[in-house]
């Protein structure tokens, strides 16, 4: 790891990015222990409902839907107007939506803050990526996205274990109202992290030879708003639009979800359209494309867990809320490792032949190997809590341990002009996952009365997605070096 006397500029900014990620996902696993909370009290929205968890589900999935779809557009304006402006501007855009969440009146209300959120946040994940990229040593690009992307798992970690406890203590306070009490704290701890982003993830010192107008440099943050703000009044018209319309007319909570999903391919199509030179190659590449399919089942798996963890420990185990979330936070806190973990193995494999491809083939095994195997120990009716655990942190540890790798396969056919457009794509496909994901997972659950069927679904997505992992070919291009 990184040693204190070698403190290097690019560490500062592995950190700044480590933050971004960490107060992103507070904001949105919030969503999973909150709703079963609501579900088992009965309260707000949840309040006599015949279909809880497919409800549930659908909140997580418009929350998905907006993130998707902003995906693409997010790689895009990175490169016009820079990657870091990108970055600052949607933590703060989380932070907001994520402290008037707590003051919404409704499920409508809700659902379009929650959107909202999904759509400041789509932007985070490509400029991220290739900010990394660019200003770590190419020796280290792996490394870097693991350490930032641990953010992930202890952001999990801590939503999945720090909202139930804090709903045990708003509970005697504030009574039917507890569970506003989570979204102001992690809203203003979200907006301080912006501030702090905002001063240090800008580099202290360049190259004198350093173009002022890459993307990884420049930071326009005026002119990247318009924009932003366009892209984000159209989507978010169009996804509360299909919401509306579609539960007007009786279509079901999966019915939502897969006409959201919809939006993925075509906006692909008029993206290409428009700026077939630029998008072409990105689009064109087979190993990049593998990559996009192979995310789609990752993203499943990460929200399947990272919205339903607490409930299936609790199905299965019969446990409290917060002894539930003890439990379910083992997978969450695996990421602490498993990802800068993967990032290390990532840059050592990359000087063979297929090293990276081979590493991701056999991480994704393993996890689908040990999602069946959990699945068969709760649904044969045991419930130890330490084997529980066990298998919880055995699974995440190679999950989260495989994402830096496939990134920075991904990373390196691409195009360096373009990895900020690549990353955007990648997501906007893998989105498909996670808009699935909640409300499919929910709704079997409602149907077959356990979480058995879903995590059976789910170890089938991971067999399949290391189908896709096998199938990548040998880099066809050498990365470019871009910055040390």
């Amino acid at each position: 790891m990184i040693k204190l006397g070698s403190w290097k500029q690019y560490h500062i900014i592995w950190s700044m990015l480590f933050l971004g990620w960490f107060v992103s996902y507070i904001d949105r696993t919030a969503t999973g222990p909150l709703i079963t909370y609501m579900i088992e009290h009965e309260v707000a929205f949840f309040a006599g409902v015949d279909n809880p968890h497919a409800i549930g589900g659908l909140i997580g999935s418009l929350f998905f839907a907006g993130f998707m779809l902003m995906q693409f557009p997010g790689g895009y304006l990175g490169d016009r107007f820079g990657y870091r402006a990108i970055i600052v501007l949607s933590i703060f855009w989380a932070g907001i939506a994520t402290l008037l969440t707590g003051i919404a009146g409704g499920l409508i209300t809700f659902i379009l803050l929650r959107v909202l959120l999904g759509l400041g946040e789509g932007v985070f994940y490509s400029n991220d990526r290739s900010y990394i990229s660019f200003h770590s040593p190419p020796n280290k690009i792996g490394l870097g996205m693991g350490v930032a992307l641990t953010g992930v798992s202890v952001g999990l970690t801590v939503a999945t274990l720090g909202v139930p406890l804090l709903l045990s203590w708003a509970e005697p306070h504030f009574g039917e109202h507890a569970w506003r009490v989570p979204f102001f704290v992690l809203g203003g701890i979200t907006l301080l992290s912006a501030v702090l982003i905002t001063i240090y993830l800008k580099p202290k010192q360049l190259p004198d030879n350093l173009d002022p107008h890459s993307p990884a440099v420049k930071a326009e943050y005026r002119k990247a708003l318009p924009p932003l703000f366009g892209y984000s009044a159209v989507f978010l018209a169009i996804v509360m639009g299909i919401y509306l319309l579609a539960t007007n007319f009786g279509v079901s909570d999966v019915g939502i979800a897969v006409l959201l999903t919809a939006l993925c391919p075509i906006l692909i199509v008029y993206v290409y359209r428009r700026r077939k030179e630029e998008i072409g190659p990105i689009l064109k590449n087979r190993n990049l494309l593998l990559m996009y399919v192979f995310f789609i089942p990752v993203m499943w798996h990460l929200w399947f867990y990272g919205f339903w963890a607490v409930s299936i420990v609790r199905d299965f185990g019969g446990n409290a809320l917060v002894t539930a979330a003890l439990i379910a936070s083992f997978n969450g806190l695996a990421g602490i490792i498993g990802f800068p973990l993967g990032g290390m193995i990532s840059d050592r494999a990359a000087s063979r032949p297929n090293g990276r491809r081979n590493v991701l083939a056999l991480q994704t095994g393993i996890v689908a190997v040990l999602t069946f195997a959990f699945a068969g120990y709760v649904m044969a009716g045991y419930s130890n809590p330490v084997v529980l655990s066990l298998l919880l942190f055995s699974s995440g540890l190679f999950f989260f341990a495989l994402q830096p790798v496939a990134h920075a396969l991904a990373s390196e056919h691409a195009p360096e002009a373009q990895r900020g457009s690549m990353f955007g794509m990648l997501n906007l496909v893998a989105e498909i996952g996670a808009i699935l994901s909640p409300v499919v997972s929910g709704a079997l659950r409602d149907a077959s009365g356990n979480w058995g069927v879903p995590l059976l679904l789910d170890g089938t997505l991971m067999a399949a997605a290391f189908l896709c992992a096998i199938a990548v070919t040998a880099k066809s291009r050498k990365a470019v070096p871009s910055a040390a």
